[in-house]
């Protein structure tokens, strides 16, 4: 009888590809009749494995690529398991190491133990065993990678958390988004900054049978063109300068959830190829890594701009709208929506200073009103800026109209240089940068969002402007 009989396993259904235990596996072994059965059981168990026949080629395939987990045998003929541990140590120190040892070599084991081992099994072992011990490792990268994921948005936690009003648009919304959410597809959010875009993302998330897996959200154009790869696709230690360590992707953090694009039409076209690529293949592979290796998740986008004149004008690939575009949901801004104030100033009220006594006024009419006639060309954004300067300045409820900001209670007057006759489109494009900046309090990088241009564009346009006030 084989000694590796024992490792056999009844036929069992391969995991599916949001199965939390799949794990990229390392093998090592000199063993070939192990190799061989470990190449075959491994897969059939749902991971994805690589086989080496003894120390130095792990070792190799450690400087190559990035893995869950190795396997290897703390015997082996030029690099001893335990010399293989602490290489990868160094090469992937987030990579678990399961060591194989004959019974004769107990020390051993303990030895590896301290040098970092998550734990060891003894041949011959029954493969029963091994799957257990990945299972546990399975589960301590899910609570690593849900970890990240809850950083993650409580990194970019701000705003409403949830989906309010009534009006017979946004009840249209949210028909779209229970349709769409229980289904597979790609979605597409459209609208302008400050609608609530990540919100809506949200809703068809945990409308969805995804909802108990990571949410991460990135805005596309906050991240720097140079670290965008790394960042969605993550990268391994010297993959390029500075990077000093691993660093998993926020497409592995979302593995089994929901991967929020925002602002997708920000993308540089090199990495809108890429994107194309891991959508048609469901693979990634992180910079510095060799082998590419299969991601589940679900990806929803959103933007501000108008995708079909990107395309016409050679700023965005069509290839990728289409592929993006399955399902397109708009929504609308405040100034369609403005039967919903009442309701969303309420709610933004109560986030800032907590619940209220049943039947208590928090708005006085005067001032819904004035808040119903503004244009809100910061939408909910700027709606809940004002909210949060009124509730600061109250100090006693109804809110009025002196509680808002002072441009909501002034009069045009000789010195509005709109009244004081025409204006270039220089002017009034400096016009707007100033009262943007006015309403984000000088935040160059809110206002730049509201006006939906680039920081590094908000920076010349104000340089310009100066250098105009300068010369007059």
């Amino acid at each position: 009888m084989s000694p590796y009989q024992d490792m056999t396993m009844p036929k069992t259904k391969t995991n599916d590809a949001r199965h939390p235990e799949r794990l990229k596996i390392l093998f090592a072994d000199d063993e070939q009749p192990l190799q061989e059965l470990m190449s075959l059981e491994l897969p059939r168990l749902g991971h994805q494995v690589t086989v080496c026949p003894d120390g130095l080629t792990a070792v190799a395939a450690l400087e190559r690529n990035t893995y869950d987990c190795m396997i290897v045998d703390l015997d082996m003929p030029g690099l001893s398991g335990i010399e293989v541990l602490e290489r990868a140590k160094s090469l992937c120190p987030e990579t678990e190491t399961v060591v194989l040892t004959g019974k004769s070599s107990l020390e051993t084991a303990v030895s590896a133990l301290r040098h970092g081992a998550f734990d060891y099994l003894t041949k011959p072992c029954k493969l029963a065993e091994l799957q257990a011990l990945l299972a546990k490792i399975a589960t301590k990268r899910e609570l690593t990678r849900k970890y990240l994921a809850l950083k993650n948005n409580m990194d970019r936690a701000e705003g409403q958390r949830t989906m309010v009003g009534q009006s017979h648009v946004m009840a249209r919304v949210r028909r779209l988004l229970e349709k769409v959410a229980p289904t597979p597809s790609t979605v597409l959010i459209l609208g302008e900054t400050g609608t609530g875009k990540e919100l809506a993302a949200q809703a068809v998330h945990e409308l969805s049978s995804r909802a108990d897996q990571p949410f991460v959200a990135v805005n596309c154009g906050a991240l720097p063109e140079s670290l965008i790869e790394s960042e969605l696709f993550g990268h391994r230690k010297g993959a390029f300068t500075g990077a000093d360590e691993n660093r998993i992707g926020l497409f592995e953090v979302a593995d089994g959830g929901t991967l929020f694009l925002d602002e997708i039409g920000e993308l540089p076209k090199t990495m809108q190829a890429k994107l194309l690529r891991v959508l048609e293949s469901g693979e990634i592979r992180r910079v510095g890594d060799n082998e590419p290796f299969k991601v589940d998740v679900r990806i929803v986008c959103a933007t501000h701009r108008n995708l079909a004149e990107m395309v016409d004008e050679g700023d965005f690939r069509e290839d990728l709208m289409y592929r993006i575009n399955t399902f397109e949901v708009y929504l609308p801004p405040l100034r369609e929506r403005i039967d919903d104030i009442p309701d969303l100033s309420n709610h933004l009220f109560q986030r800032f200073r907590g619940p209220t006594p049943q039947g208590q006024t928090v708005f006085s009419k005067e001032a819904l009103d004035t808040l119903c006639n503004h244009r809100w060309p910061g939408n909910i954004r700027e709606l809940a800026n004002v909210v949060e300067h009124a509730t600061i300045l109250s100090e006693q409820l109804p809110i009025t109209t002196d509680d808002l900001p002072r441009q909501f209670g002034q009069k045009p007057s000789s010195r509005n240089r709109l009244a004081a006759g025409p204006m270039s489109l220089k002017e009034l494009e400096f016009q707007a940068i100033a009262a943007s900046l006015e309403r984000h309090g000088g935040n160059k990088a809110a206002a730049a969002e509201e006006l939906g241009v680039s920081l590094k564009t908000l920076y010349n346009k104000i340089n310009q402007s100066e250098a105009l006030n300068r010369a007059a």
